[in-house]
């Protein structure tokens, strides 16, 4: 049975971050927009780097892999909402870009996480 997209793309959300919060990341937005960007999730991983995150969730491979579809003007907006975020925030350190892509599997969801996927 197929998901709706939207269903999908929440749960696949949810999965991510309780994925990333269980390997000690903290959580510092979820949904931050500055102008056209949004960054589904802002994270800090201890000591000190500040870690944007792309959900990326997909019914199937079909059509591709869903870390493929983080497409080139999505990474410009990500790199907006990150300078916005490093002033608001005068965020002293480092910063990275990642993805966490999603595909159902027989337990549930399958996670893959790209740490530093883009810069």
């Amino acid at each position: 049975m197929l998901i709706p997209a939207h269903q999908l793309g929440h749960d696949g959300e949810e999965a991510a971050l309780r994925y990333l919060l269980a390997q000690g990341y903290e959580l510092l937005h979820r949904n931050y927009r500055f102008r056209r960007a949004e960054v589904d999730l802002v994270l800090r991983h201890p000591p000190a780097l500040l870690v944007l995150v792309e959900v990326k969730a997909r019914s199937s491979e079909r059509y591709g892999y869903p870390e493929e579809f983080v497409t080139e003007r999505k990474r410009q907006l990500l790199r907006l909402a990150a300078e916005h975020l490093q002033e608001t925030l005068v965020w002293p350190t480092d910063i990275r870009f990642d993805i966490v892509a999603l595909t159902p599997a027989a337990e549930g969801l399958r996670i893959e996480h790209f740490e530093d996927a883009f810069y």
